[in-house]
């Protein structure tokens, strides 16, 4: 690899991605292009919505290969290939298309977007209480609309209650399932070493819970139902969700590839805006892949859903200590091999 991708590639892989599973590939074909791919073993099939979340996953990568690129003087051009994910596929490396450096020039935007993308962290440390600033809620609310997509707010105090005994029963009603119980003890991480060994994963400590205590309770998950031991795991999951002050989620076009893409970007845009804001959040992405707690949302917060749209984003926002750093894997192992010039 060569520059300019290897100052660009170096900063873009702390893109969120769910469950930090980190599932997108990069091709360097030359100096200023790249094929991009998803690595279809690194999904979340088994959740509802589980494969068009990867092409979410897909927008907020895309868009922070932007952002990083603008900060560092080029602009990203795409020529994309939006074809149905198919998780069976015999070939594990789904194409997204073809992205190409052209020199620009930096400004204060972009110098400002590319702080705000190496300082974001998701937190899912208790919150402070305190609200988010309506201009700041107004120029997320602006972005998600130049998106085609509606930003809602809510901070009334049964409201939030509310979500988040949803939030907490979703994880719940999803370890009764089989293939999604498989699915997240994929990507747990129960010590910090073993984090910092994969370089991907949920760790016990972003997660703010007691490694121990990870483990005993996702592998002994019928134990969640049970009076005494059952409540304690509760408690301690309930626990990082206090000084939730306010909600948020997004409605908008959700019906192919394209909307779905389109729809990481979006996200990704109002969290650096939050993040330069001093603004944290936590999506709380099972609420909405779970039928039952998406049912639950829907008509807690009286939202239409009709022509293709739908509630496709839940988060947390407010304000927090500043949480720990996820570990991310080495530039090389997102690279696939392949013919450079």
């Amino acid at each position: 690899m060569q520059a300019p991708w290897d100052d660009v590639l170096a900063q873009v892989r702390r893109y969120p991605s769910p469950h930090n599973s980190q599932p997108m590939k990069v091709r360097v074909t030359s100096p200023h292009t790249a094929d991009v791919f998803y690595d279809l073993d690194r999904g979340l099939p088994a959740e509802s919505f589980g494969i068009p979340f990867a092409h979410v996953c897909a927008g907020v990568f895309l868009h922070a290969l932007g952002v990083v690129a603008g900060a560092h003087g080029w602009r990203v051009e795409e020529d994309l290939d939006l074809t149905p994910m198919d998780f069976d596929a015999a070939d594990r490396a789904h194409r997204i298309g073809t992205v190409r450096l052209v020199a620009g020039a930096i400004d204060a935007e972009a110098a400002a977007d590319g702080e705000a993308f190496v300082r974001r962290r998701t937190s899912r440390r208790p919150y402070d209480g305190r609200l988010v600033d309506d201009d700041v809620l107004a120029g997320a609310a602006t972005i998600a609309a130049e998106a085609g997509h509606t930003l809602g707010v809510t901070a009334q105090p049964d409201d939030v209650r509310a979500l988040v005994r949803i939030n907490q029963r979703t994880l719940f009603d999803d370890l009764r399932n089989d293939a999604v119980h498989a699915e997240i003890l994929q990507w747990l991480r129960y010590s910090e070493r073993e984090a910092a060994a994969t370089g991907d994963g949920l760790s016990a400590a972003t997660m703010l819970m007691p490694g121990r205590v990870l483990r005993f309770a996702m592998r002994h998950r019928g134990l969640w139902e049970a009076p005494v031991i059952g409540s304690l795991i509760k408690a301690v999951y309930l626990r990082t969700m206090r000084g939730v002050p306010q909600l948020a989620w997004l409605t908008g076009p959700f019906a192919d590839e394209r909307d779905y893409l389109e729809a990481g970007r979006t996200f990704l845009r109002i969290w650096l805006h939050l993040e330069r804001s001093g603004v944290v959040l936590h999506p709380l992405g099972t609420v909405i892949t779970n039928p039952t707690s998406h049912a639950a949302l829907v008509e807690r917060l009286g939202i239409r859903e009709e022509n293709g749209e739908m509630a496709w984003m839940l988060v947390r926002i407010g304000y927090s200590p500043r949480p720990p750093l996820a570990h991310r894997r080495d530039v090389a192992e997102m690279l696939l091999p392949g013919e450079t010039s």
